[in-house]
Parts: C-alpha cells; structure tokens; sequence
C-alpha cells in the first residue's frame, strides 16, 4: 500500500533531534505521540534563547524585562492566529489543559446555582470530566452525552436529550485522546446554544492533526495543551472576550484585573512561553511561511492530514490481517476523516501491558491503560481487561514504522 505524502518527510524528521535516538543500536520509533510529541529543533532553540537573552519577570523597565514582555506579546498573538481567535487579549496561558479548566471550572461555579445542569460526555478525557463533576458539590448537577458502540462516535440524538432548560455549560472534546472519532462541534454548539448553554471544548488531542477554528465552531472557551503538538508542556486557553470580563477568578489581589492575565495566576512559564512560539513558527514554516500567519496553518494541517491519513488507513488495515484483534473506533475507509490517526485496539487474552512492553522490547514505544479516558473504558467494559493498547501517529511517523510496528504484533506469541 502506497503513502501519499505531502511534506517533505525527511526533511521533517532531520528537525526532532530525538527522532536520532537509538537505544541498543536500535532506531527508536515514537507512536506515543497522543501521550506528548516529539519537539523541532526551533523549540529547543527558542527556549535556550529565552534563557540566555530574556531571563526575567515581566513589567520592569530594564531591557531583559522589556524582552521577555514582548515575547509574551509575541506568542499571545501567534495563539490567537493559531486558534482563530478575534484578538490576542482571547487567550490565556496557563500550566495544562487540566489546571487551567479546573480554574475556569471553579469561575464558573460562582454564577451557578443548585438545580443548575452541566453536559459532559462519554467520550472525553477526564480533564474535562472532573473539573466539571467537581461542581456537584454545589448543587450542580452533570448529565452525560453517550457514545454509539462500536465506532464510537458521539451520539447526537442523546446529546439532544441530555439538553434541558437547566443546561449552563456543554463540554466535549475536539477528538477522543483513545479512539481519534472527531465530533461534529459546530452541530453541539449550535445545540447547547439554543438551550442557553456555553461550549466549553477541549482541543487537547486534536492540535497536532487538524487546524482548529474557535469561530467556525463558534464554542464559547476552548483549551489546548501544546506538548500534544510539538511544543512545551504549556496550556492554551481561548475565551470569549466579554465571558472573559465576566466571569471572576481567583486571584491574588495586586494583580492586574486586565484581560486576558486576570485569569493568569502567578508568574508565567516564560521559557516555556518561548519554546511555544517555536511550535507554531514550525507549523507554519511547514505551510510555506516564516512567519506564523492563518494560511500558512492551515496549508500545513491540510499536508500533515493528508500524510497522517494515509497512514493510519494503512495501519488500521495491516490490524484487521491479524486474527483475534479488536480496533475501537472508525474504521471504514471512506470514514477516516472522521478520525485522527489514533488507534487503541485489544487482542484477547493478552493483556495491553503486555503488548505495550513487547513493542517497547524492540524500541517501539506505545501506550498501554484507560489513558485518563475513564468514561470511555468504563462504557467500552474494558476496565477489568487492562484497558487498550493505543497507537498514535504523528506526521514524522513513516510507513515503514508502520509496518514494523505491524510485523511486530503479527509475531506476537504471548
């Protein structure tokens, strides 16, 4: 089976210093990726720059201060056009996905009241499951969206149902973190608007393999982590401007009560900050631009899902050769751009621990477990069986990867 590639791979893979690494003389082949990707050259050199040119807190009038100022300024603006913001002063930095909506959540919380209703999903990591299942203590109460077996799509007519005049927030994700399906997020916003409801989207899993939009999807807040797509361990919030200005954090009290750093508690990971900026110049550089402009992203998320498509077709079907294998998700082919190239399959009786570990043997590393998707394995009754095995494309993965990981498993013995 051919790959059609659209990037100029070789190329791309001479930027991740770590895609060099051997281990007992053995190349290393990263299908870990929806647990963190790999990092480009420029990120490294982005951060190291930071440390030896703008080492210093912000609002200070010496010059390393003024640097490390208009850095911030610099990535706020480059989130933005990454996102698909309105303004820069939509976005808010913080630690994580799951620390920054816990602070939201929180927020959130203030203008609720006992009776009020939270709409989650069956399909989502449990970053955006607890923070909001934390608000019951408040008399709130979470309803959840389920999911249609065996594809794993979210089930829209049940979303409808979960929806009633007591709904106040609806969060989802952007694409399942174990079995790729991508919901429909402008039909659940159109849905939970018309029930009064903001959107809250978690974009976690989905930023390394499609360009995400806050105003197609029209949502109302939206989160993203940027180690999930060739950047630092660094969250990325949008939301709206006047919801924003609205809401009240928790906050120490010299603090600015500007928008967006009302919401940034502390003093702000600025090497981190630096290396982010790295991840979207690399993303656009991949769409033909040196500098980090909407065509550009959008150009190279088109090249990288064309490339990330052909592979996981190709994955998924070498899987389907193997007897005794289940795949969770989407699997037609004509299906596939409903999905990213994340895969989480079983092979009863073994364990996924153990296929993980034989992968990890010959230096091919994937992930075994629920991977923080607790609804998701619970609703898939794989909790007793050790959860899945979950391999994850990126778009440095190459065919033959692919068909190593393949003959792998094909001699798999147990």
């Amino acid at each position: 089976m051919a790959t059609a590639i659209d990037v100029d791979l070789q190329s791309v893979r001479r930027q991740f210093p770590s895609l060099a690494l051997t281990i007992d003389g053995e190349p290393v082949v990263y299908l870990d990726n929806p647990a963190g990707t790999q990092v480009p050259q420029r990120v490294i050199d982005r951060t190291a720059d930071y440390w030896r040119t703008m080492n210093a807190n912000q609002g200070s009038v010496f010059p390393t201060s003024r640097r490390s100022d208009a850095l911030i300024a610099q990535v706020r603006e480059a989130a933005a056009t990454f996102l698909n913001a309105a303004s820069a002063d939509e976005i808010v930095f913080g630690p994580n996905m799951t620390t920054l909506t816990f602070a939201f959540s929180r927020a959130i919380g203030r203008e609720l009241r006992p009776g009020d209703e939270i709409v989650v999903t069956r399909l989502d990591h449990d970053g955006n499951v607890s923070p909001w299942l934390a608000l019951q203590e408040l008399g709130v109460s979470v309803r959840f969206v389920d999911i249609k077996v065996p594809e794993c799509t979210l089930d829209m007519s049940d979303l409808h149902r979960q929806l009633t005049p007591r709904t106040r927030l609806v969060a989802v994700t952007h694409a399942s973190n174990v079995v790729g399906s991508i919901p429909d997020l402008a039909a659940v916003a159109r849905a939970a608007h018309a029930a009064g409801a903001w959107v809250w989207v978690d974009a976690v899993h989905y930023g390394p393999h499609g360009p995400i939009d806050v105003r197609a999807i029209d949502c109302d807040f939206l989160v993203c982590s940027s180690y999930k797509f060739f950047g630092p361990h660094q969250g990325i919030l949008y939301g709206r401007r006047e919801l924003l200005q609205r809401l009240r954090p928790y906050k120490v009290r010299p603090a600015s009560d500007e928008v967006p750093t009302r919401w940034e508690t502390g003093t702000q990971n600025h090497e981190c900050l630096a290396g982010l900026l790295g991840a979207f110049e690399y993303l656009a550089a991949i769409g033909g631009d040196d500098r980090v402009r909407r065509p550009a992203l959008e150009a190279a998320m088109d090249r990288i899902r064309r490339h990330e498509r052909a592979l996981v077709a190709r994955l998924i079907d070498g899987l389907q050769q193997i007897p005794g294998i289940a795949i969770y998700g989407i699997t037609a082919p004509a299906e596939l751009d409903h999905r990213v190239p994340t895969v989480s399959l079983t092979w009863l009786p073994h364990r996924p621990e153990a296929l993980a570990g034989w992968l990890a043997s010959h230096q091919v590393f994937a992930t075994h477990g629920d991977h923080y998707a607790t609804e998701l394995i619970t609703r898939l009754k794989l909790v007793d069986d050790g959860g899945t095995l979950r391999i994850g494309i990126a778009h440095y993965n190459t065919a033959s990867e692919i068909d190593l990981v393949l003959e792998l498993l094909a001699g798999f013995r147990g």
